[in-house]
């Protein structure tokens, strides 16, 4: 039987997805195993904002429209002064940020194929996932590198257009709004499609070309063409998919940010306030987001599980699960 004729329900992988976390996690309970997995579940979602963003506004708002001209001057003075070494400081610090920026990728790309391997296989590892997938965790990483070169490239250069269209139509006359509307309308029709285009390839990439690499033992590319020909093939099913995911995202954000709230506040409750000037501090916001994780955890369980099994009823070449069945079996 195809894809095309296999009966595809975006509904069937839910009872079985819940099933999964409470085989993982609750059969037994067993706080290691939580904290080795919610690792794994960190590491795949280092640095894509998976967690919480708290804005602590401890001051008030200022009145009288802005800074003085003198201290304006001053400090205009100051930076004219000083560039010998601001230039290059900046230049030193765009370059350290790009370096995190490629590690924190590098990273996550191998954490996806750790999270994968222990919801896959039920097994709470760290190094043995992290060696065997070292190849498709690289190849991961550059794809998702050059894709992001790309779509930052095209975005940039959509927005360039942007305000050479606003020079040419505000030149004569100022900001008018006929003029604005039409900004707007070409905002909405040429960035929004872009950024939704890109944003289904990180979430194809994820969801499916993972598991596909990992199956496979294949390289990105190789199982985006594998990938790619399902679908083309299955084109409605896979909208019906994304469309399900937005209300499973929705209702899954709902309880994750409810939970993170509360337990913020319980942080900064206990610490006195403390807490709240702790987590702005890189190495307190690292283990905070580590600890949300690992709170959240049947959560990840849950959606990976589900996008693993909505994707198995596509053939037993897309079913990450039957090597459990046959070690199980052995």
């Amino acid at each position: 039987m195809t894809p095309q004729e296999t009966h595809i329900s975006v509904i069937d992988p839910i009872s079985p997805a819940i099933e999964r976390v409470k085989i993982i996690l609750f059969r037994p309970f067993t706080l290691g195993k939580w904290f080795v997995i919610g690792f794994c579940t960190w590491l795949a979602f280092l640095g894509e904002g998976g967690g919480p963003n708290f804005n602590f506004n401890f001051g008030g708002s200022q009145r009288g429209g802005g800074l003085p001209a003198d201290t304006v001057n001053h400090v205009k003075d100051y930076v004219v002064a000083n560039l010998f070494w601001i230039i290059p400081a900046a230049v030193i610090l765009f370059l350290l940020l790009i370096a995190i920026g490629f590690l924190i990728t590098w990273l996550s790309s191998r954490g996806h194929f750790m999270f994968l391997h222990c919801v896959a296989l039920n097994k709470a590892e760290i190094k043995v996932p992290w060696r065997k997938f070292k190849n498709q965790g690289n190849s991961l990483f550059l794809f998702r590198i050059v894709v992001g070169l790309i779509a930052f490239t095209v975005i940039t250069l959509l927005i360039a257009l942007l305000v050479v269209i606003g020079i040419l139509l505000f030149a004569d006359r100022g900001p008018h709004l006929l003029g604005i509307i039409l900004m707007v309308l070409l905002a909405l029709c040429l960035i929004v499609p872009t950024a939704i285009v890109f944003a289904l390839i990180d979430k194809f990439t994820k969801d499916f070309v993972v598991p596909i690499m990992a199956l496979q033992e294949t390289k990105c590319i190789a199982a985006w063409r594998e990938f790619w020909k399902l679908l083309t093939g299955n084109k409605g099913k896979f909208t019906l998919y994304i469309l399900f995911q937005i209300v499973i995202a929705m209702a899954v954000g709902i309880i994750g940010a409810s939970v993170a709230c509360l337990f913020a506040c319980l942080f900064i409750c206990f610490t006195c306030g403390i807490g709240a000037c702790l987590m702005i501090l890189p190495p307190f916001s690292l283990g905070f987001g580590y600890i949300i994780t690992v709170l959240l955890l049947p959560l990840s369980v849950f959606s990976r599980s589900y996008s693993l099994l909505y994707l198995r009823q596509y053939g037993t070449d897309f079913d990450v699960f039957i090597p459990e069945v046959e070690t199980e079996a052995g």
